[in-house]
């Protein structure tokens, strides 16, 4: 699958293996339940919020400092039409180093402007990338998660 999807961005002072740490520690910054493991490539883990949301992702790379990507297995919105517009996308986090700061680079590849969740889900990516994945990387230990799912 390409990259084409919804993209956001932003800058730490923290390093790059603080950046992987914290994307990898993802029960401290995207919110709900989540079971399974998130550190090494081939562990799956399942997301879940309240009944809106249900979705199981695989690691399917993941290159120290640098980039991790999920690989979204199966999926179920249950706040638009087609509840499988997650599947076979992809979750990825490229992490370079820019000057003296890092930057998170996140992809949602696949999750298109004209998928019906696509203004949904980009303001929540937004709120947990830029707000809570961001916070924790940055050293707020809490990630600041605690509004939406």
């Amino acid at each position: 699958m390409n990259d084409q999807g919804y993209t956001t961005s932003f800058e730490v002072d923290q390093t790059p293996q603080q950046a992987f740490d914290a994307i990898n520690n993802v029960p401290l910054w995207w919110s709900g339940d989540l079971q399974g493991d998130t550190t090494e490539v081939g562990d799956e883990f399942t997301y879940r919020y309240e009944d809106l949301h249900r979705s199981r992702q695989r690691i399917t790379e993941m290159t120290p400092q640098k980039r991790i990507v999920w690989h979204v297995v199966e999926a179920e919105l249950n706040f638009v039409q087609n509840r499988a517009e997650w599947n076979g996308t992809d979750i990825i986090f490229d992490i370079a180093t820019k000057g003296d700061k890092t930057e998170v680079r996140f992809t949602h590849a696949g999750l298109l402007p004209s998928a019906e969740c696509f203004d949904d889900c980009s303001n929540a990516w937004s709120y947990y990338i830029n707000g809570c994945l961001r916070n924790l990387i940055a050293g707020n230990v809490k990630g600041d998660r605690d509004a939406i799912g």
